[in-house]
């Protein structure tokens, strides 16, 4: 069976968190900002974490996200 293809427009507008969350960068803000609200903009500043609804739709499309991959063995250092 071939390998399953991250969806490109997912990699490049959303990142996954340590957790398993999605963020995402809040939307409506290159242009048009004299007729925004100064309570608009600020609250479209910075990043978001999205709805469990959402997040699952997102996830659908990047199958390689940190929170599916499984931990890798941490090997004890022995002193000696």
């Amino acid at each position: 069976m071939p390998k399953m293809k991250t969806k490109s427009s997912a990699k490049k507008r959303f990142k996954v968190t340590a957790t398993g969350k999605i963020k995402f960068t809040q939307a409506g803000k290159r242009h048009g900002m004299i007729k925004r609200t100064t309570k608009f903009i600020r609250n479209a500043k910075g990043t978001a974490v999205m709805d469990e609804s959402d997040a699952g739709i997102v996830r659908k499309y990047m199958p390689y996200d940190r929170k599916k991959r499984r931990p890798r063995a941490v090997s004890q250092k022995t002193e000696g």
